[in-house]
């Protein structure tokens, strides 16, 4: 107990620097006494005055009592830390575990997930217009026309959009058993075009 409080008290005065940046008053400024004499005297005019101020010389000692004592002070602090390793450790951890920020929780108990994309099925009112990508000539013209409308009903609601090339109709046509109509999921239907990129 004794031993890491030593250590503690060594580092916390090994990492306190002494401040060397005082300010002083410059070599032809008046005193504070001087001051209060000249209070009762008539105004005098002010001429500007230019300061020389000196800098301090600062003699900077690295003997070898200053480099045993970083010695020493940095020898402290690494023993304590060895013999505190699980503490040390577990500060570690917890302090990442706290900084680190949370992930977005992913909607994944979605009734209709497999119906996005991985099967051979593809939700005309939910899935993304990459889905559609497994249906040769489907994708994008065609599926964008289902992405861009909607929501639907059912899905023969897809033959009923306006201004449809009938070359797309065809397409809607030969993949018809492929499409699927489940309800609007707001988590999925906002994204069937850009797939979260805008958000």
């Amino acid at each position: 107990m004794a031993r890491s409080i030593f250590a503690v008290a060594v580092a916390a005065a090994l990492s306190a620097a002494p401040c060397s940046a005082y300010v002083s008053s410059g070599p032809g400024a008046p005193k504070h006494s001087q001051l209060s004499k000249t209070a009762g005297v008539a105004p005098m005019t002010l001429e500007p005055m230019l300061l020389e101020i000196e800098e301090p010389t600062v003699e900077r000692s690295t003997g070898a009592f200053g480099v045993l004592a970083a010695g020493f002070g940095l020898g402290a602090v690494l023993g304590w830390l060895n013999s505190r390793k699980k503490e040390v450790a577990s500060v570690a951890a917890a302090t990442a575990v706290a900084v680190t920020p949370a992930a977005a929780n992913a909607y994944v108990d979605y009734e209709g997930l497999a119906f996005l994309g991985g099967s051979d099925k593809v939700d005309i009112n939910n899935a993304n217009v990459q889905a559609y990508k497994q249906f040769p000539g489907f994708f994008p013209t065609a599926a964008g026309v289902i992405a861009t409308h909607g929501p639907y009903k059912e899905v023969k609601e897809i033959f009923d959009i306006p201004n449809v090339d009938p070359r797309i109709t065809a397409i809607f046509k030969k993949y018809e058993q492929n499409l699927v109509c489940l309800p609007a999921n707001p988590a999925y239907f906002i994204d069937r075009v850009n797939n979260g990129l805008y958000r």
